[in-house]
């Protein structure tokens, strides 16, 4: 990778000192002294940087760090107890004030509906002192939230869902003692009907009534000896959790209650620990040890109004942790993590694993052969499909091209699935904080503005501007992601202007290259579609997803289409045509008219649009959880930024055909006054519609207005960025890396940087999140652009120019999806049956 898409940052001299004297001429100019060797400096600097750190030495450094990371996890899961449900049930930590995170894994925050639909006929039991009673209660508030507390104290309290038919009791036995030793007994004999789950824990009780005397512990051991071997037995046929002693507030606690101090609590839990974890004499003990309830009421318990009961907020972290223990495996929700058994691969994921081992098989063998090394072609904008011609004719791609091809996106396939399928990563929550989400803008910001080069043109929306456009849009909506944004409305509202701009840049992209040139051949089609859809079609098998999911790809093809529909059907109406006509002008707008009222037509009749798209075999393409309602949602949101896109392009090149702007270095785009109006009515309209996103009060209002005002920052941003001629002249390179690799980003995001289907956020370095984001980030970037060469390379083999040839492999795919298709159904069908 020698050419200048290899490098990371731009490329640079081999030798810096051999830019010295141009730069200094350059520098001279406008600057002396001082502000001339910090120019240089700072030039040189990134020349230096940019020399030594190339994407190859990243890919290769990347490389490293997931075989190291992959060994590491395996060998920590393997020998350091690297459970789940252990994780959840003893470590975590607080996001913020109420959101609770346990170590290494995801909690799923359990919905009424939810929770009976798991513990539907089960009955729980509740067993202790008035701690376990505020856990039982903040327990039964999951599955009926109108509960109340209304159970008298030091008696036993009864709550049955009537709907679901769960039963959930709590009994008063404050001591671990013979008593609550009699209550199990009576549940292990032969013929009793046996809870499903039992939750139980005592200790206050017994330290109160004997003023904490040594005597007394030693008795708890010998209590919770006795009782451990019926605890054991219970597990056979369910579930048992030992609840930790939580903390008190010394400093508020009554008088009568003053011995209960934090160091007798800690020396009574550690005798629960170690007489139930050695409990079962076969084995491991399955008595489940409740910690993180503890470990969360260490932070929480100076808010204790008595200083022994825990506040609602942190008793509700204990119920919502046993809920996940209780529930996770059985419904398995996408983020919720912990506890949750790692599905076998389906029978398609393992084809797909063998077809790529078989492609990187065929490899090993052609090269052996001695096949020569073919050179690799420069990606073109899967945007606009303009190419960059490489300064010598590179020969056509062989097999072997196409196996190595393969061969190396299956061992990225491989890395995919480590990371968001099996169980060898871990996966934390997301949790907004306003630090988390400006404070990363800021840097991305500054390393755009240090790698700010002068542009080879200086044309309106050169292509240098539109990739460092797709960069910067790209990294903040991955910023926007990863911590978690959509929370804060103002944040959501901006990001959402940012999608639609991309569409924007689609409609404004396809409309020039086919008003200019013409090319409505369908080998140009097929690469559109092959480089914007071959990720997310290898994902959706690799990774069992529906094509619906990565929702953005979807949305861009069918507009791509829409686009080609409108400029390829009669009459076609090119730029030739129109210069010999003005009339011509009126009917490409007549064409956008008449594809406006489609759009209105369908937007304003949700049974319409979702008839047509819930239509087989279309439906498979477009449906997510069975429905198409998803679809609905992501097109009608930004219906009009392609139109939108494509006048502005029709307007722009109609002007610069009739030569009214000037595209000069330097050049205002028009005439001064009219610049200056402009550049200040942009200005005022970026601004306006930024208070307005700030203000709308919920995103159901937000976005209802959004496709028809989003437009208007859009423009205004593209004014600003072209009206001064000075601003035309520079980008950043930076930016402008990221966005030719924008598409693979916005895909290789949700499985490899965020976790659970984007739900969560993956860890590589557990304990740090600082250091896992930067670790995680260089490996993901680094992936993405491998992603990006690779789908070129397969496009030039894959899609010939020669149309009979290309229609016959067009025709053996139909074919090939038909089939695939028609299975699919039947089996669902079956299924359903």
């Amino acid at each position: 990778m020698e050419h200048k898409e290899a490098v990371l940052l731009n490329a640079a001299p081999a030798d810096g000192a051999q830019g010295v004297a141009p730069l200094l001429h350059r520098t001279g100019a406008c600057c002396h002294g001082g502000a001339k060797m910090a120019v240089l400096a700072y030039s040189l600097g990134k020349r230096e940087i940019n020399q030594h750190f190339t994407i190859k030495n990243a890919k290769l450094i990347s490389l490293v760090l997931v075989s190291l990371l992959i060994v590491f996890h395996t060998a920590s899961r393997y020998y350091g107890g690297g459970d789940s449900c252990e994780w959840l049930l003893s470590k975590g930590r607080y996001l913020g004030e109420n959101v609770w995170q346990p170590y290494g894994c995801m909690m799923h925050k359990y919905k009424s509906n939810e929770a009976n639909n798991c513990l539907a006929p089960k009955r729980v039991v509740f067993v202790g002192d008035s701690r376990i009673r505020q856990l039982f209660y903040s327990f039964i508030k999951i599955i009926d939230p109108e509960q109340r507390e209304v159970g008298n104290k030091h008696e036993d309290i009864s709550f049955i869902h009537k709907s679901s038919s769960v039963n959930v009791e709590f009994l008063w036995y404050p001591e671990a003692n013979n008593s609550m030793k009699e209550r199990l007994i009576s549940w292990t004999n032969e013929g009793s009907l046996k809870p499903d789950v039992v939750i139980l824990g005592a200790a206050t009780w017994s330290i109160k009534l004997r003023s904490g005397s040594s005597e007394t512990l030693q008795q708890y051991k010998v209590n919770l000896t006795a009782i451990g071997v019926h605890l054991e037995k219970l597990a056979d046929h369910g579930e048992v959790y030992w609840v930790l002693q939580d903390p008190v507030n010394e400093e508020v606690l009554s008088e009568n209650r003053k011995m209960i101090t934090n160091q007798q609590l800690e020396q009574y839990n550690e005798a629960a620990a170690d007489v139930l974890n050695s409990s079962n004499r076969n084995g491991r003990s399955r008595i489940r040890l409740l910690a993180a309830a503890r470990q969360a009421a260490l932070e929480t318990i100076a808010q204790s109004d008595d200083g022994l009961h825990l506040p609602e907020s942190t008793r509700n972290v204990g119920a919502m942790v046993l809920m996940n223990s209780m529930c996770n495996n059985k419904l398995r929700p996408i983020d919720g993590s912990c506890c949750q058994t790692v599905p076998p691969p389906s029978l398609v994921q393992k084809l797909s694993a063998f077809f790529f081992l078989g492609s990187a098989v065929v490899f090993v063998v052609l090269h052996v052969l001695g096949n020569n090394r073919q050179r690799r072609h420069v990606p073109p904008d899967v945007e606009s499909l303009e190419e960059k011609k490489p300064a010598t004719a590179a020969a056509a791609p062989g097999p072997k091209e196409l196996f190595k091809a393969l061969g190396r996106m299956g061992i990225i396939m491989g890395y995919f699935y480590l990371c968001d399928r099996a169980d060898v990563f871990m996966k934390e929550q997301k949790f907004y904080t306003h630090s988390t989400f400006f404070i990363p803008l800021v840097y991305i910001i500054v390393l755009g503005v240090f790698y700010y080069e002068n542009s080879k043109e200086t044309k309106f929306l050169n292509r240098e501007q539109t990739d460092e456009w797709k960069g910067w849009m790209q990294l903040v909506i991955l910023i926007y992601h990863v911590s978690g944004a959509s929370a804060f409305l103002p944040v959501y509202m901006h990001v959402r202007v940012l999608v639609a701009a991309y569409l924007f840049q689609t409609g404004y992209g396809h409309f020039s290259f086919f008003w200019l040139k013409g090319d409505f051949g369908l080998y140009r089609v097929c690469q559109v579609l092959f480089r914007l859809n071959f990720l997310v079609l290898v994902l959706c098998v690799v990774m069992n997803r529906p094509y619906q999911f990565y929702y953005f790809v979807p949305l861009v093809t069918f507009w791509f289409a829409v686009i080609y529909a409108t400029m390829a059907l009669w009459p076609q109406i090119l730029q030739k045509k129109a210069n010999g006509s003005g009339f011509w002008h009126l009917g490409i707008l007549a064409k956008l008219l008449g594809l406006l009222i489609v759009i209105c037509v369908f937007a304003f009749s949700q049974g319409f649009f979702e008839h047509i798209f819930a239509v087989w075999p279309i439906s498979t393409l477009f449906e997510l959880n069975g429905s198409v309602h998803e679809w609905w949602f992501r097109w009608k949101l930004d219906r009009f930024a392609i139109i939108h896109g494509m006048l502005f392009a029709f307007l722009y090149l109609v002007l610069q055909k009739r030569m009214v702007l000037f595209e000069g270095k330097g050049d205002a785009l028009f005439s001064p006054k009219i610049s200056n109006v402009l550049l200040f009515l942009s200005v005022v309209s970026f601004i306006t519609y930024s208070i307005w996103a700030s203000s709308c009060k919920t995103k159901t209002e937000c976005n209802e207005m959004h496709p028809y005002i989003s437009v208007v920052q859009i423009l205004a941003f593209i004014l600003i960025r072209n009206i001064p001629g000075y601003a035309r002249s520079v980008y950043s390179s930076f930016f402008a890396w990221f966005g030719k690799i924008s598409l693979e980003l916005f895909i290789c995001q949700y499985h490899i940087w965020l976790a659970a289907d984007t739900k969560g956020i993956l860890v590589l370095i557990p304990g740090n999140p600082s250091l896992n984001i930067l670790v995680s980030t260089f490996i993901f970037v680094c992936v993405a652009h491998e992603i990006s060469l690779i789908t070129n390379d397969l496009a030039q083999v894959i899609i010939p120019k020669d149309n009979v040839a290309l229609l016959k492999r067009l025709g053996a795919v139909g074919l090939f999806t038909l089939g695939v298709l028609l299975l699919s159904r039947g089996s669902h069908k079956t299924h359903g049956a």
